[in-house]
């Protein structure tokens, strides 16, 4: 088995949820006593987040490419960074190591893919649904034409996951708010939702709907377990 490297804390809320994943995936398909081997460094998302809002977006691929170097050095042999916003910084990451990074992006869209979705919506952090670096990759990379809510609903996207997901607040209102700004995508013309914020499976779930919903955090696990156990 190999050793999947974790860069974590962007929120510990969903590392929590990668972590549990991956070892349940690891147990469902070895079974008995079986779990992953994992190395995991968790940054101050504290420190993250003030990076995001001030645009020093090379600063904080550099403190992700540092935590890529401590995990390949524990022994890791891939990484997985556990957020999709700071995938920006992804190719800052893959250069500072020898060991491949499994890029969220790139497993979210073969699942979309696979499911059919051609025209899905992404549901996420504002800088992920307003910066091309996710959005881009998807459309250039997989020939996914990802739609985006409208300027108010990602606004209020955005704001649910700051103030309360990432602080593992729960509001069943707040659901009821991402299920309008889903209905009305759809009646746009989406026809696949992207869980695009890897907290965003605490509040909505592929039963909420009736088209595919792709959760980028149980993707992005589930990848890391097919390398870990691949040949």
């Amino acid at each position: 088995m190999k050793t999947i490297g974790l860069i974590g804390g962007m929120s510990w809320v969903s590392t929590a949820i990668y972590y549990r994943l991956i070892n349940e995936a690891v147990r469902g398909r070895l079974g008995g006593f079986h779990s992953a081997q994992i190395a995991l460094w968790s940054v101050d998302f504290a420190e993250i987040e003030r990076m995001q809002i001030s645009g020093e977006w090379e600063r904080a691929g550099e403190h992700l490419a540092d935590a890529a170097k401590r995990l390949e050095r524990a022994g890791a042999d891939m990484i997985l960074i556990c957020a999709n916003t700071m995938h920006k910084v992804a190719d800052a990451v893959a250069e500072a190591v020898r060991i491949p990074l499994v890029h969220i992006a790139d497993a979210a869209a073969a699942e979309i893919k696979r499911k059919g979705a051609k025209h899905p919506l992404l549901l996420a952090t504002g800088y992920t649904m307003e910066q091309d670096f996710y959005v881009g990759r998807l459309r250039d990379k997989h020939g996914i034409d990802v739609r985006v809510p409208n300027a108010p609903d990602r606004a209020l996207v955005h704001k649910i996951i700051f103030d309360e997901l990432v602080r593992d607040i729960v509001k069943p209102t707040s659901k009821a708010c991402y299920v309008e700004v889903v209905d009305r995508a759809r009646r746009d013309g989406a026809d696949g939702i992207i869980f695009g914020c890897t907290e965003i499976g605490m509040l909505l779930s592929p039963g909420d709907f009736d088209v595919p919903c792709f959760d980028t955090a149980a993707i992005h696990a589930t990848a890391a377990v097919d390398f870990a156990l691949s040949a």
